[in-house]
């Protein structure tokens, strides 16, 4: 196992990035911010991180306090992995994170956001203004995975797990359904018709939910600097 490489500087930055500076090591905290998962889950929800350094941050994680290991008890007895308090603390920076990013240009090749990731960027983008005086429980399924969503005052929270009486459900098979409904403004009814989304409840408040998450507006590609043609220093400033 490589050692892992620290900075030699006392700034708190720093200091931070020793424990979460390495990469896809962000990306972990992310996937357990919602609750805890098994090994497995973790690694289909980064499906482009390998195993060897998938384990290799979780020991990482573990040794710096930020994740713990925990044994479930029966009926489904199983390891899983879950955040320490010190770990949970990374949320709002991982928030503030990813409303910046949401500015930059996509990468290529398509990859699709995983349910977490996908599920924290509404967290991070959820604009009050927009909300209004929403009031909503609702309850979002999406591809197997269940979060309770809750809108009233402005705020919403997202959480695993079932609302006990939700007022609208939404129930999709694939995280790029409810992608295309909350950020390319796919009509429900067309989400229905074209991905077997199934809707419950109120209807209207639903797409009135679904309507608080605006698309960022992104910055410009960066330029290649070896396509910007060099300005000759005797024709700075002149005309062509």
């Amino acid at each position: 196992m490589s050692k892992k490489r620290l900075f030699g500087d006392p700034c708190g930055i720093a200091r931070a990035l020793n424990a979460v500076g390495e990469r896809w090591a962000l990306l972990v905290v992310r996937e357990l911010v919602f609750g805890p998962k098994r090994y497995s889950d973790l690694h289909r929800g980064l499906p482009q991180m390998s195993q060897n350094v998938l384990a290799q941050r979780l020991r990482e994680l573990e040794a710096d306090g930020l994740v713990r290991r925990r044994r479930l008890g029966p009926p489904a007895p199983a390891a899983v992995y879950e955040l320490t308090e010190r770990g949970q603390e990374l949320e709002p920076v991982l928030r503030a994170l990813a409303h910046w990013g949401s500015r930059a240009p996509l990468p290529e090749g398509g990859a699709e956001l995983s349910v977490d990731a996908l599920l924290f960027a509404l967290r991070a983008t959820f604009d009050p203004e927009l909300a209004g005086e929403l009031s909503l429980r609702c309850q979002l399924d999406v591809a197997g995975d269940r979060f309770r969503a809750t809108v009233a005052g402005g705020r919403l929270e997202l959480a695993r797990g079932e609302h006990a009486e939700p007022e609208a459900r939404l129930t999709v098979l694939e995280a790029a359904t409810l992608r295309d409904l909350v950020f390319a403004g796919e009509a429900l009814h067309d989400a229905v018709e074209r991905a077997g989304a199934e809707v419950a409840g109120d209807a209207e408040r639903l797409a009135a939910l679904l309507r608080c998450f605006p698309a960022a507006v992104r910055y410009p590609a960066p330029q290649d600097p070896g396509l910007t043609a060099p300005v000759s220093p005797g024709r700075a400033g002149q005309g062509g």
